[in-house]
């Protein structure tokens, strides 16, 4: 498994909210940081932003475990290998 260059590593939000919550406030954080640019494509980049972290910290959890892993996000070995492969999360 490749280890996510030059990612920060963000505080760890202890409260009980909602997901959603963190996700509006990086998205709006992301469009202050635009600075009145119009962002291009922006659902496409959000979606493999997301699915990149996603996966990217379930195998972390499992310890490179790709069973575990497509267990715990209700998909298939398959298309979880295909996924580590389009984002570079595997060889």
């Amino acid at each position: 498994m490749t280890v996510v260059k030059d990612a920060p590593k963000p505080f760890k939000e202890r409260r009980k909210q909602p997901l959603q919550n963190a996700a509006v406030v990086a998205i709006e954080n992301y469009l202050d940081d635009l600075d009145g640019q119009a962002p291009g494509n922006l659902y496409d980049m959000m979606i493999g932003e997301v699915e990149r972290a996603l996966f990217h910290a379930v195998m972390e959890r499992t310890r490179g475990n790709q069973s575990k892993a497509a267990a715990i996000l209700g998909i298939n070995r398959s298309t979880l290998r295909k996924k580590l492969r389009l984002y570079s999360l595997i060889d």
